[in-house]
């Protein structure tokens, strides 16, 4: 049982936790009520069906660094949620920038996790159980959420220009 513990599901917590602490001070397109307001019904599921397995799959990848890819991967990790985290602080501390008022910089959110994701894709080489996982189903999974989200910020982002 013990050897379940140690998994890829662990490094998702801080942004998660990030998620939590942080969404109500993201500015008003942001919260629940305007973001989730008017998307496509199909849209939602896809985006809230992926987002289930991108965060469930983790917990039964084995969390291995034994090969330098590996701890290459987590450095990108850990560099990408920085990245993603420096996304959301200028969302909160300068609403009105030129790059928040952006489509580049509001969606900066929904594609930063391009980052993490895929570096979780490549430390999530295998699942606890099975021979048929291979990493790049997980880069798959992400990347289809990953369309799904953007594209749902895109629309909120369009919808407040």
């Amino acid at each position: 049982m013990r050897r379940y513990l140690n998994n890829c599901g662990w490094l998702l917590l801080p942004a998660l936790l990030w998620n939590v602490v942080f969404a109500t001070r993201l500015p008003a397109a942001f919260q629940p009520s305007e973001f989730w307001r008017d998307i496509p019904a199909a849209l939602v599921m896809a985006e809230n069906s992926l987002r289930l397995v991108v965060f469930v799959l983790p917990f039964f990848m084995p969390l291995r660094l034994s090969a330098p890819a590996q701890r290459r991967a987590l450095l990108l990790f850990a560099a990408g949620t920085l990245i993603y985290f420096g996304s959301w602080l200028t969302l909160m501390a300068v609403p009105q920038s030129a790059w928040a008022t952006s489509a580049l910089g509001f969606t900066a959110p929904a594609w930063t996790p391009a980052l993490w994701l895929g570096a979780l894709a490549l430390l999530g080489r295998d699942l606890y159980w099975g021979r048929f996982y291979r990493w790049w189903m997980y880069a798959l999974v992400s990347t289809a959420f990953l369309v799904a989200h953007i594209s749902h910020t895109a629309i909120v982002f369009a919808r407040n220009t």
